[in-house]
């Protein structure tokens, strides 16, 4: 099964593979929904899938790849290059660090040093580097990530109205982390 109907299909050893460890995880139930956003609880969690595209564009996918998902705290690692892109290593690690943290991903902890989030894989680190994306105002540097991600996903991306509203309305600490970075700058 191919994730995109303009996606080539390829026969490989690779696919059965796939297939193989599909059918092995697919009754998996040890984790759960994201519950701390009520738009994500409602998610059925026994869709699961598999989609590898190898860097010559060869598609190989299992299960329920033609879902759509909201791709969440994987877009950190994405937006943190192109903030590399827009303004190079030396001047981002003067934002955001790069240490691991025990803490969680949603933990209110800076640096006391630096009062730079330790690294942009939690979400203080993640909002940090959102705000370094270039563009001349919220507009642009959002089509500019938009654009980015459509390049990555291969097919046209968008933002799920119904999570966003459900994100607003309960990320209270997303934005308590971003008030405390703006009064330690």
């Amino acid at each position: 099964m191919v994730c995109q109907k303009d996606l080539k299909i390829v026969s490989h050893p690779f696919q059965n593979y796939l297939n193989d460890l599909h059918d092995k995880y697919q009754s998996l139930t040890l984790g759960h929904v994201a519950n701390y956003i009520p738009e994500l609880a409602k998610v059925d969690p026994n869709l699961f899938s598999i989609c590898v595209v190898t860097v010559d564009g060869d598609v190989y996918s299992a299960g329920d790849c033609s879902h759509l998902f909201t791709i969440q705290s994987i877009s950190k690692v994405f937006v943190y290059g192109q903030a590399l892109q827009d303004h190079g290593r030396d001047y981002l690690l003067t934002r955001v660090g790069v240490e691991p943290t025990g803490d969680a991903f949603n933990s209110i902890v800076l640096d006391e040093k630096s009062k730079r989030p330790y690294n942009p894989m939690v979400n203080a680190g993640a909002i940090a580097t959102t705000s370094l994306i270039k563009g001349a105002d919220v507009t642009e540097r959002l089509n500019r990530l938009l654009a980015m991600f459509r390049g990555y996903i291969g097919r046209d991306v968008y933002v799920d109205i119904s999570v966003f509203t459900s994100e607003r309305a309960t990320g209270h600490r997303n934005r308590a982390m971003a008030h405390l970075m703006l009064n330690l700058a």
